[in-house]
């Protein structure tokens, strides 16, 4: 009988891809896991020759998302970008549990990216260093506004990680998503973001942000002229993301394999590397 299974499973993967393959990303169109994922499915779409999509199921601190994924059927045709807020920090910071469980639900298939996270201002904002944003927030003790792409989030926490190593009082403004957080930074309506770098890189070669520091560990190679929040005097402000994908718990290991070789084999591939890595992440494939 294991024999029989495992010659099943062998079949499935050789037949596999036959039909759409979807990527649920939890978040609205131009985060940073959206960006990736898109690159990612338009590559394997091209190995493949069978279409690849991005369905975006933003909300609920990505529960909507990851709950709709891990509900599917396991057959491979159903994939999940994954993220830190997700799989392994909503379950800490609401009273009632995510619908999901990371370890029980879902199938790890790869790392894609780590991501940079960045502290960005309106450009509006009277402050061009982190000093400057501190003194500038002490002055106004909690009018600035912060946006996120949710409460309990990265976006979120990572803010309030700061304010409170640099003894400030900000007020947070939850938004459906980074791209509309994005928006309203861009537009003056909030001040000040922690975010995904690669999600607003384009805005601040721009102009229509203002990068002040990134937030890891050491500076991040697309923005060399950008201090960390560790240099400019938070040495305990470390963020970084990442950008994983899963399956459903019950995906045909074969099928799991082939994922994971075929996405080793677009990350790669030269195009793909500084498209990526250019906005400010860095490629894992694990």
């Amino acid at each position: 009988m294991a024999c029989l299974l495992l010659s099943a499973g062998a079949l499935m993967a050789q037949d596999y891809p036959n039909r759409v393959v979807r990527i649920v990303v939890a978040d609205t169109p131009g985060s940073g896991s959206d960006i990736a994922m898109r690159l990612l499915a338009q590559k394997l779409t091209e190995i493949w020759g069978q279409q690849v999509i991005v369905d975006n199921r933003p909300g609920a601190n990505q529960m909507i998302g990851a709950d709709l994924v891990a509900k599917a059927k396991p057959d491979g045709y159903t994939l999940l970008s994954g993220t830190p807020s997700m799989l392994t920090m909503n379950q800490f910071v609401y009273k009632k549990k995510p619908p999901y469980d990371s370890l029980r639900d879902f199938a790890p298939i790869t790392q894609v990216i780590t991501n940079y996270f960045a502290l960005v201002v309106t450009p509006t904002l009277p402050a061009t260093s982190v000093a400057g944003l501190v003194t500038l927030a002490k002055s106004r003790p909690g009018e600035m506004l912060f946006g996120s792409s949710g409460t309990g989030n990265q976006n979120h926490l990572s803010v309030e990680m700061f304010a409170r190593a640099a003894d400030i009082k900000v007020l947070h403004i939850p938004h459906k998503g980074i791209a509309p957080a994005t928006t309203d930074l861009m537009g003056g309506h909030v001040a000040m973001m922690i975010t995904s770098a690669a999600g607003v890189a384009t805005h601040v070669t721009s102009g229509r942000l203002r990068m002040l520091a990134t937030a890891g560990s050491q500076r991040a190679s697309a923005f060399p002229h950008a201090p960390t929040l560790a240099e400019s005097g938070y040495p305990d402000v470390v963020v970084m993301g990442w950008t994983g994908l899963v399956a459903p718990t019950g995906t045909p290991p074969d099928i799991v394999s082939k994922l994971s070789r075929d996405i080793g084999r677009v990350l790669t591939a030269a195009d793909v590397r500084s498209a990526l890595v250019v906005p400010g992440s860095e490629l894992e494939h694990a």
